[in-house]
């Protein structure tokens, strides 16, 4: 029998997400606890390429009885916005060398990821139901400024680029994933507030949420799946 999935829970009134512990960049939300982790069961198979690129052993199939919700915490404005944004207790544990260059290998799986299916994507996307939504290129815009924020909250300091300046970009990131494998005893990085678990966690979400966006508005979505946005 499959070893259940650790999964942290943050709600607020309004909003849940559902975290996959020692999945950097694997967490969904919705409107309750039920439905993030039925959305998260079902985001496994799109998830699967990312672990699969490091070489972990993932499931393509998990059903949410194979969830085992390790802790749950009140959430924020973050979380209600639509951001995992809550560190937990199990974010804050300790790293071997071991995890520390999983976590980073992780979350450069899903700066792959973005880029691949950025690269990949018409400039124009499909519209949302109410006629909005951003393109190609403001999405992949806002991603890097997103990394430029992520960077200062580990303690790195970034200056503005053009978001098609690979060099920089690529600066960026190989900085960013120093930082992460250089942690090791679970506390806040830079001096900020975010361990190294929940920051790779939330660099790696962030990728991919607008990675899975970009498939979503450029073909059917899986029935039943929509990424948050």
């Amino acid at each position: 029998m499959p070893k259940p999935i650790a999964v942290t829970i943050e709600t607020t009134p309004k909003k849940a997400f559902a975290s996959a512990a020692d999945w950097p960049g694997w967490s969904r939300g919705a409107k309750t606890e039920d439905l993030a982790l039925e959305a998260l069961a079902a985001y496994a198979a799109r998830y699967a390429p990312v672990a699969e690129a490091v070489g972990s052993d993932f499931p393509k199939a998990v059903e949410v009885e194979g969830l085992d919700v390790v802790e749950r915490q009140a959430g924020s404005s973050g979380t209600e916005f639509g951001v995992p944004s809550q560190p937990s207790d199990h974010d804050r544990r300790p790293l071997t060398p071991a995890d520390a260059e999983r976590l980073a290998r992780l979350v450069e799986a899903a700066w792959s990821a973005f880029d691949r299916i950025a690269a990949a994507a018409p400039e124009e996307l499909r519209k949302g139901p109410r006629g909005g939504g951003r393109n190609t290129a403001k999405i992949v815009a806002h991603v890097m400024d997103a990394d430029r924020a992520y960077a200062n909250e580990i303690g790195i300091k970034i200056r503005q680029f053009a978001p098609g300046d690979r060099a920089p970009v690529g600066a960026m990131r190989a900085a960013m994933l120093d930082v992460l494998r250089a942690a090791r005893d679970g506390g806040p990085l830079g001096g900020r507030r975010w361990p190294a678990r929940y920051a790779a966690h939330r660099i790696a979400w962030h990728a991919l949420d607008h990675a899975w966006e970009i498939e979503d508005r450029t073909e059917s979505p899986p029935s039943g799946v929509q990424s948050t946005g």
